[in-house]
């Protein structure tokens, strides 16, 4: 432990929960070379672990806390991510399993089981609404047989088996990141770039709107404030005789009302003209697609009967 904490500068805190020997080799495997899976006793891991704090004092004693219960921690030097992705895609399908808690919502879907009439009971037991269908149990309607948090009865593992459903995925989950002194939760760390732009964003708009409502000026609202500023001095400029450069356009606009009508009408007319292209490109589609049909009519008349029923298709 204490090797690789001074080795390595980045940890996955990882629960390992129904998690098989063979699986686990196999989850070591795929991280070859990138990173490094340590499993071991709890209580040695904490008492390793706060010796080592103590020499170094690097942050590590924030992952203390978070050593219970069957955790392991991959020790990492490049690429969280890159890690991060193999340990999340190196999952297996397993049977819901009595006793066990679920950890997502388990759906059974409509349609033919393929089981014979005699397995009926099951689907009684758990109030599945179902039928006989040539032979066959058939079941009506989706039906969300686990919600996540539900523990796991005998007849509902029984019936998932009979299915040959493997509702769970099991494998190395993560729930803490370290990088470096700094402890971050893996709700973090599933964000993307998207994700993170979108939070500054926000967090810029609640600045800028609190500095505005106090009038104190801060980066964000500076923008704001110079631009209701600017449209303050225009709606001075127009009503009164003061003028400046940048308004002298719109006051000349303004008290020639010829030009302002000329001024709308252009501004009204593009849109029109847009439109009016685009209706002429659509006129020859338009015509081509008429022709097609009346050759198609034709087609269908000189078939006998066949353009009889085509005309039915129009109603």
């Amino acid at each position: 432990m204490v090797k690789l904490l001074s080795t390595y500068n980045k940890i996955l805190v990882v629960t390992v929960d129904n998690v098989g020997s063979s699986h686990m080799q196999s989850i070591r495997k795929s991280i070859r070379g990138k990173g490094v899976i340590l499993m071991g006793k709890n209580t040695l891991m904490r008492k390793a672990m706060r010796e080592y704090s103590t020499k170094v004092n690097n942050g590590i004693e924030a992952l203390i806390p978070l050593i219970h219960g069957n955790v392991g921690m991959v020790f990492i030097k490049d690429d969280l991510q890159e890690v991060k992705t193999l340990l999340v895609n190196n999952t297996v399908g397993a049977y819901a399993k009595v006793g066990s808690i679920s950890p997502t919502t388990v759906i059974v879907p409509k349609g033919d089981t393929g089981m014979d009439p005699s397995k009926t009971s099951f689907f009684q037991a758990l109030a599945i609404q179902s039928k006989i269908n040539k032979g066959k149990i058939e079941i009506l309607n989706d039906v969300a047989l686990l919600k996540i948090g539900d523990k796991v009865g005998a007849s509902q593992s029984a019936l998932l088996q009979m299915l040959n459903i493997k509702p769970f995925l099991y494998g190395c989950k993560i729930q803490t990141i370290y990088d470096d002194g700094q402890v971050i939760p893996a709700a973090l760390f599933e964000m993307n770039d998207n994700d993170i732009l979108d939070k500054i964003r926000s967090g810029i708009s609640r600045i800028a709107a609190i500095s505005l409502q106090t009038g104190h000026p801060t980066t964000a609202s500076i923008p704001h404030t110079v631009s209701h500023g600017y449209r303050n001095l225009v709606a001075i400029a127009l009503a009164t005789n003061y003028t400046f450069k940048q308004v002298e356009g719109l006051k000349a606009l303004l008290s020639d009302p010829e030009a302002l009508k000329k001024a709308q009408a252009a501004s009204s007319a593009a849109p029109a003209a847009a439109g009016a292209g685009a209706a002429k490109k659509e006129e020859p589609k338009k015509e081509e697609k008429k022709k097609e049909e009346e050759e198609e009519d034709d087609a269908g008349a000189g078939a006998g009967m066949g353009g009889l029923f085509g005309d039915d298709e129009d109603y």
